[in-house]
């Protein structure tokens, strides 16, 4: 699939800001399921822009506005080829105590998935046997945290702790991926957060702004990915960005700033696709 990809971030300030400092993660990575053939960025007001490449190997843009403004304007735009990847095979979970200690990050509690819990018990979801096949378990997961909460925009945001939205039983596509998350390290499985983008063409969940989905490390096969907002496996129709411990790894801006008040935040993604 080739896609096309507009992407427009805009903040609005009641009064000027200035000295704002950020970080862009919106190129998509070039992998072997995926291939980038262009990238741009666009700043309203400009700004001279330097890239380097995070822990996680996502690239990030940097840039500095000095003067002061009451708008900043972000639109990225990408032209990606995704490749159609094979069916997963799976691995007994027996096997996970060989990899164990070369995943530790991505099995270790962090601010947004404290592992205190045992969050398998409090989803309703049962506990990883040895003899389990991994996969089968996995995809059980994903489906499960699909039917037990209801998407809804707005409804939760980057502040909102796994622990209410459980509670709320509505959120978004993050709040789904840091739910499953909790389970596969409680379990200990292996995986991690993945930000991108999701093609609506196929009546997805999660298109109108950068989507988020989950990757599990299976022994001898490496990683998978597993959408829990739309119960899905990854496929060519998710164009990967980057992947991180969790959404503060990824976001998609990430910045500070003098003045400028309480902002107001407008997203729209754009993306045109073809075989």
């Amino acid at each position: 699939m080739r896609a096309e990809i507009r992407h427009i971030t805009e903040y609005k300030y009641p009064v000027p800001a200035f000295d704002s400092f950020n970080q862009v993660r919106l190129q998509p990575a070039h992998t072997d399921q995926q291939s980038l053939l262009a990238f741009r960025i666009e700043l309203e007001p400009h700004a001279g822009i330097t890239s380097t490449t995070d822990y996680f190997g996502t690239t990030v843009h940097h840039f500095h506005i000095r003067e002061a403004h009451t708008a900043l304007r972000i639109e990225t735009n990408s032209i990606v080829v995704k490749h159609p990847k094979p069916y997963p095979n799976s691995n007994q979970a027996s096997s996970l105590a060989a990899i164990r200690s070369q995943q530790i990050e991505y099995l270790s509690s962090s601010k947004r998935i404290p592992l205190e819990l045992n969050w398998a018990a409090s989803l309703e979801y049962p506990a990883l046997e040895p003899s389990t096949d991994l996969l089968e378990y996995l995809l059980g997961l994903n489906q499960h945290l699909q039917q037990r909460f209801t998407f809804q925009t707005g409804s939760t945001t980057v502040e909102t702790s796994l622990e209410e939205f459980m509670q709320r039983g509505t959120g978004v596509c993050q709040d789904y991926v840091h739910a499953m998350l909790a389970v596969c390290r409680s379990q200990g499985i292996p995986a991690r957060y993945v930000s991108g983008y999701i093609y609506a063409g196929k009546e997805f969940i999660g298109s109108e702004a950068t989507h988020a989905w989950l990757e599990c490390f299976i022994p001898e096969v490496g990683w998978v990915g597993f959408d829990p907002t739309n119960n899905v496996l990854e496929s060519e129709y998710h164009v990967l960005i980057g992947t991180g411990r969790d959404y503060d790894d990824i976001a998609p801006v990430h910045g500070l700033r003098r003045g400028g008040g309480t902002e107001t935040l407008g997203v729209k993604v754009f993306i045109q696709a073809q075989q």
